[in-house]
């Protein structure tokens, strides 16, 4: 019950304040010290001259050592705030905003559609740079757009639902390892020579631990659709997250993503280019709209922002339900 008190909270504040830069300027985020702790144990045990066997299984024991890690803080975090009364109430809730990522989000993936039409192209591009990974001078107009949107449906998902996940069943120590992980994924997870082998285990266990996220994702983007496009953009986002998820190179990016795509009704993904490299990647609801604009970012945001509300009106309901079955 006061897990999911906290949460509620936790979720209300993230969507009003977010993260304010000011605090980040002179106190390092939580996330920035699980990535330092990443890298060092990266620097140690992914040394040059290891077969890709030793590398594999270093990376499972690193990861593995990792989550522990990050598990008994949480533990040890939740312990010391339970001794402070409401004071240590007050700072829990504080610290599950802190790894909750609404406002934030929502804020940067703005920026995208204001770069646009402030700047153009090359506003667009400057703004987009700092959410994707994707070579941003090889985007069009309609790219930067759908880079921003793609962005923002796979980080509600990742970046709001799971997180609030975790918490709502294991507390901090949950919400503390599926950060560790996350963190571990974007940083070490992909298939490149250094870290094939050694970001192996770290990219499978964010699969698994993305998977119930993802799927409620887009039941939420469906739901969200319906508030801002009524039944017909309802219908449309959930029978293409059922039809073109598995399109994705992820086996969970592709829900949150294609309900997105059929809550607007565009096209989105396809072919991109990271690092000088081309990914061949097929559209999802490749029979929708293709020339995106900054509309179609504000119309996203504003999907986005109805499904966090029912997000938020979910765990309130849940704690309803339990005071009432009890």
């Amino acid at each position: 019950m006061q897990t999911l008190l906290i949460l509620t909270s936790a979720l209300l504040v993230d969507r009003i304040v977010g993260d304010p830069p000011w605090l980040w300027a002179r106190i390092p985020h939580p996330v920035v010290i699980f990535g330092k702790a990443i890298s060092f144990i990266e620097r140690q045990f992914n040394g040059k001259g290891l077969t890709a066997p030793n590398r594999r299984a270093y990376g499972i024991m690193s990861i593995l050592a990792l989550l522990f890690a990050s598990i008994l803080a949480g533990w040890m975090a939740h312990r010391a705030m339970a001794y402070l009364g409401a004071f240590g109430l007050l700072l829990e809730i504080l610290v599950v905003a802190v790894l909750l990522a609404q406002k934030s989000l929502s804020d940067h993936v703005g920026a995208v559609a204001v770069g646009l039409r402030q700047d153009g192209l090359a506003g667009g591009r400057r703004a987009v740079s700092m959410i994707v990974g994707r070579d941003p001078e090889a985007l069009d107009r309609s790219a930067v757009a759908r880079a921003a949107i793609e962005t923002l449906a796979e980080n509600f998902s990742d970046g709001v639902v799971a997180p609030a996940l975790y918490y709502a069943f294991f507390g901090l120590p949950g919400i503390f390892a599926y950060k560790m992980l996350n963190t571990a994924d974007s940083m070490i997870g992909h298939k490149t020579a250094r870290y094939l082998q050694f970001g192996w285990a770290s990219a499978r266990l964010d699969d698994l631990a993305n998977w119930p996220a993802a799927r409620l994702s887009a039941l939420l983007i469906a739901g969200a659709a319906w508030r801002e496009g009524g039944s017909a953009a309802a219908s449309l986002a959930m029978a293409t997250a059922l039809r073109d998820h598995g399109l994705h190179r992820s086996p969970n990016s592709g829900w949150p993503e294609s309900a997105m795509a059929g809550a607007l009704d565009v096209a989105l993904a396809g072919p991109r280019i990271y690092a000088g490299e081309r990914v061949q990647e097929p559209m999802q609801n490749a029979a929708g709209r293709r020339n995106l604009e900054p509309a179609d970012i504000d119309a996203a945001l504003a999907v986005f922002g109805s499904a966090c509300t029912l997000l938020n009106m979910t765990v309130p309901a849940a704690l309803i339900a339990i005071a009432l079955l009890g």
